[in-house]
């Protein structure tokens, strides 16, 4: 059995639940390693904390749930057969008797299907196991550091077509376009979220949305994207201008740039994470500019684009070694326009190591 499955079954033991039901597509891939999104159709996987698990799916997919390595009880029904008949049939276990306690993903588990697991036992309660999953994926092994490593190596290239295919006249989404097709021809078709390229005074939403802009001269250029590669996502932020920069703009993006390069470089095992924020929160309000960052300083990355921890200032956890944080202050200023710089950060036991590598220096594109 796998150690995450293994895990999850001393979790388990510890708190005295009888099964988890993980149905969340991402949580069933991180304990599996199958890929599955089942839409309106069941997935679940039933672990017990002595018993062997079980895995069940739309028949469709069991061909591929094997194929993804899934040794254990494996249950595939068609479209016109209730699942949750095969569900109870393979739920009858001698540990499986009194009063029973089942550890769920209740931010995400839909009603109809909690209300269905509950017909099985009427006094069946529940427990919520988001927080333990969310701890287990936070850090990261070998192999997840160097798929991730790979996607990021993706999102600097995608950032790289995206630079190159600034001209006057061309619009945020003719840009979106031009990188998506690059990178679908190296074989890499999944975007972690809408890619961003905003332009001028829309640059100055940190989430804006691109549209037939076209670029002019002086303005700034900000890319939000990433790329994934085997379920792991990359995140990364790039702000140039075109043409020529002004004063204000200089100031606003070197200001952007220390207060990046500090929290990263700060960004080591046993460090506060509130502390991170607020260092680069300080730099930005040293400059005058505090008002205009609008956001946290980043967040936890990995099969989610936005996982656990937050990198907010009220955040007393501290950065553990096997994380991969995201690192993106960003001043937002109406009518001039917006600086982002993001990287994505792993947090080794010897310090920071930054997988996001398209320089940092303000480009003026000409």
């Amino acid at each position: 059995m796998n150690e995450r499955i293994l895990r999850v079954q001393k979790w388990l033991k510890q708190n005295d639940y009888q099964f988890a039901f993980i149905s969340d597509p991402t949580n069933v891939f991180y304990l599996t390693r199958f890929m599955c999104e089942p839409h309106e159709r069941l997935l679940g996987l039933f672990i017990f904390p002595e018993s062997e698990p079980f895995l069940i799916c739309p028949q469709m997919e069991v061909h591929q749930a094997r194929h993804a390595g899934w040794d254990y009880e494996l249950i595939g029904y068609q479209d016109h057969e209730d699942p949750w008949e095969k569900v109870e049939k393979s739920l009858q276990k001698p540990e499986l008797k009194g009063t029973l306690t089942a550890a769920i993903e209740k931010d995400t588990l839909p009603y109809q299907k909690a209300m269905s697991l509950r017909r099985l036992d009427e006094q069946l309660s529940f427990a919520s196991i988001e927080s333990f999953i969310a701890s287990l994926r936070m850090i990261k092994d070998e192999k997840e550091i160097a798929i991730m490593q790979k996607a990021a190596e993706m999102a600097d290239y995608a950032v790289t077509v995206g630079v190159n295919a600034i001209k006057k006249g061309r619009t945020e989404q003719g840009i979106i376009a031009e990188i998506e097709y690059e990178l679908t021809k190296r074989g890499y078709s999944e975007m972690a979220f809408p890619t961003m390229v905003l332009v001028g005074d829309n640059s100055a939403s940190p989430h804006g949305h691109p549209g037939n802009r076209q670029i002019k001269e002086g303005d700034f250029v900000l890319f939000d994207l990433g790329v994934v590669v085997d379920g792991y996502c990359s995140d990364i932020t790039r702000t140039v201008c075109y043409k020529h920069a002004s004063d204000e703009q200089q100031a606003i993006y070197e200001t952007v740039l220390e207060a990046n390069e500090k929290a990263i470089k700060a960004s080591k095992p046993g460090t506060r994470i509130g502390d991170l924020d607020r260092l680069a929160r300080d730099i930005i309000t040293n400059k005058n500019y505090g008002e205009y960052f609008t956001h946290r300083l980043g967040h936890g990355l990995g099969l989610g684009t936005h996982e656990a921890p937050s990198m907010s200032e009220n955040n007393d956890d501290i950065l553990k070694q096997g994380m991969v944080i995201t690192v993106e202050p960003g001043i937002y200023v109406p009518e001039v326009g917006g600086v982002r710089i993001e990287d994505d950060v792993y947090i080794s036991e010897q310090g920071p190591v930054t997988l996001t590598s398209y320089p940092k220096t303000l480009q003026i594109i000409s």
